[in-house]
């Protein structure tokens, strides 16, 4: 009996270790241009998304860019530009989602990395599965989101 408690224990800690981990990644981010904050969170589906919650420029900026026409008419600040991470515990990265740069109006895939100290997020976006050839950018964390 005591065994099986002691197993329960350990594996329940593991468990909300790994979930702690993967949960770094949540919370308000500032871009590497410093002009925009973007939250990331996770969704019902267990996978990591982030939208744009703060636009220096101009809050009302449309996303011109989009080569989908009726997207192109709506506005940069609160679109999803990151979608559909999972954790990967192995590689201690997120892993299968996608980045959207609204300046080009291009999806890349992407995988997203952690550093503690200083606190920042790191995004290589890539095409045609070719992780070696891509553009990767550098997020700082924030406390809170600008105005």
């Amino acid at each position: 009996m005591k065994k099986n408690l002691f197993m329960l224990i350990i594996l329940v800690s593991a468990t909300s270790l790994l979930y702690g981990q993967a949960d770094k990644v949540n919370g308000i981010w500032l871009t590497e241009k410093k002009g925009s904050q973007v939250k990331v969170f996770k969704a019902t589906d267990g996978k990591y998304y982030g939208r744009v919650e703060w636009l220096e420029d101009d809050r009302e900026r449309l996303d011109t860019n989009n080569p989908d026409e009726k997207l192109s008419k709506q506005k940069v600040w609160g679109s999803l530009i990151l979608r559909g991470f999972q954790y990967n515990e192995s590689k201690k990265q997120w892993e299968g989602g996608t980045i959207y740069d609204p300046d080009n109006g291009k999806t890349y895939s992407a995988y997203i990395w952690f550093e503690e100290d200083p606190i920042q997020l790191h995004i290589k976006g890539y095409v045609m599965g070719m992780k070696f050839i891509g553009r990767q950018t550098l997020w700082i964390r924030e406390n809170e989101l600008r105005k």
